[in-house]
C-alpha cells in the first residue's frame, strides 16, 4: 500500500496579483510586422500569459482590447507549447492589471 504525504502549498513569489482574464489580445512580434492573435488567460501587474500558434520571439508588444488599447512590451519567462509566460519590461504601472 502507497502512503503520500500531505504537500505544502506552493510558494507564490509574485509581486502583484493575477487575474484569470478570458479574452483576445493581440501581439506586434517586430517592426513592420502585421498584428497577430492571441488568447490571453492571466494577467498581472508585472506579466501576463497568454496562449500564441506563431512563432514568438524572445521581445514583443502586447496590444489589450479595449477602448484604451494599452500597448506593452514584453519579454518571455517560460514557454509551454504554445503557452507563453511574459513579464512586462516598460514602466511598471501598479493596479494596470485591474484597470484593463
Amino acid at each position: 500500500m502507497l502512503k503520500f504525504k500531505a504537500r505544502m502549498p506552493a510558494e507564490d513569489r509574485r509581486r502583484s496579483e493575477r487575474l484569470a482574464v478570458r479574452g483576445l489580445g493581440k501581439l506586434q512580434l517586430g517592426t513592420g510586422s502585421l498584428p497577430r492573435d492571441c488568447w490571453i488567460s492571466d494577467l498581472s501587474d508585472g506579466g501576463v500569459r497568454l496562449h500564441a500558434e506563431v512563432e514568438m520571439p524572445d521581445e514583443f508588444i502586447l496590444v489589450l482590447p479595449g477602448p484604451n488599447g494599452a500597448r506593452r512590451e514584453c519579454r518571455v519567462v517560460w514557454r509551454l507549447g504554445h503557452e507563453i509566460g511574459a513579464e512586462f519590461i516598460d514602466v511598471f504601472a501598479p493596479g494596470f492589471a485591474r484597470r484593463a
